[in-house]
């Protein structure tokens, strides 16, 4: 195999027309010179350079590799300015995973911010809801991913969860509802409704259950629901009452009633997810960065 490094001393020897030349322009002596191109001829097996007066000139095969040399130090420098511009977060592709409200309620204005200040590093999204994007950030699979996990509770080795934001759940009610009239709600005033369940089977589920459980009972679901405006439609036509994220009621129906609860409050902790490796490149801490700053908005 040829040696790239002798390559470039070929085409410094050819471009200067002389082993002397080459020398003061690579700050080697001639004799190193001479040694590293009887070297690459033993790997071409053909002879690269004849004598021409008081210098050097390219056989038809040192002209071919000094040329191929030329090509290979500007794909090089190519390589090196590519290399430079990732390092320094100006270029590159970010994989992010996200669940559907962080969606709508975070991901949009922290990539609109992301791209004033990284306009050429490509972001690829994909909504992984209800499937758990942690496994995929642990592989490698994705740079970032936007999930709900319990404050406190350890995540997985080599995953560093940055905290966002704390969105509480809500009562939705009917409006002519018997507990409309209240201000704030305990969750246990819940226990003997029928429940339009608002969330699939996950971690955001388990929020719900787990303060249900805590308050002393488990919701009876009467209808399962896909998505939060649908909910709402359900509760409104008189069929349960609900618990929605504080993020999924950016547009609450006018016939329903939205109320805090308390004892406990439900709550879902969402983080950014990040392999511990990652975290000092610069276009993924300006992503970070970017989603703690709408999440400071929507608090």
């Amino acid at each position: 195999m040829l040696d790239v490094r002798r390559m470039q001393v070929l085409r410094a020897v050819v471009t200067g027309g002389s082993v002397t030349a080459a020398a003061a322009h690579l700050g080697y002596t001639p004799s190193a010179v001479s040694q590293q191109i009887a070297a690459l001829e033993r790997q071409a097996g053909a002879a690269l350079l004849e004598r021409s007066g008081r210098g050097v000139r390219p056989t038809a095969a040192g002209l071919l590799l000094a040329e191929h040399a030329a090509v290979i130090g500007r794909h090089l420098a190519e390589a090196e300015t590519a290399l430079a511009e990732l390092r320094a977060g100006r270029t590159g592709r970010l994989a992010v995973r996200y669940f559907a409200t962080a969606g709508a309620a975070l991901v949009p204005p922290a990539l609109a911010r992301f791209r004033r200040d990284h306009p050429d590093v490509r972001v690829d999204l994909r909504l992984v809801d209800p499937d758990d994007p942690l496994p995929e950030v642990e592989r490698g699979e994705a740079d970032l991913a936007v999930v709900v996990h319990p404050r406190g509770r350890a995540s997985r080795a080599g995953v560093r969860l940055v905290h966002l934001l704390d969105d509480p759940y809500l009562a939705v009610l009917p409006q002519r509802h018997r507990l409309a009239g209240r201000q704030v709600l305990d969750l246990a005033d819940l226990a003997d409704e029928p429940w339009v369940g608002s969330e699939p089977a996950g971690p955001c589920r388990e929020v719900v259950r787990d303060a249900c459980g805590a308050a002393g009972f488990s919701p009876h679901v009467a209808v399962e629901s896909e998505d939060y405006p649908t909910t709402q439609a359900f509760v409104a036509a008189g069929l349960g009452v609900a618990v929605v994220p504080h993020t999924g009621l950016d547009s609450p129906r006018p016939d329903v009633v939205v109320r805090p609860l308390r004892n406990p409050s439900p709550t879902r902790a969402i983080h950014a997810a990040v392999r511990e490796s990652t975290l000092d490149q610069p276009a993924l801490r300006g992503l970070v960065d970017a989603l703690r700053h709408a999440a400071a908005a929507r608090r």
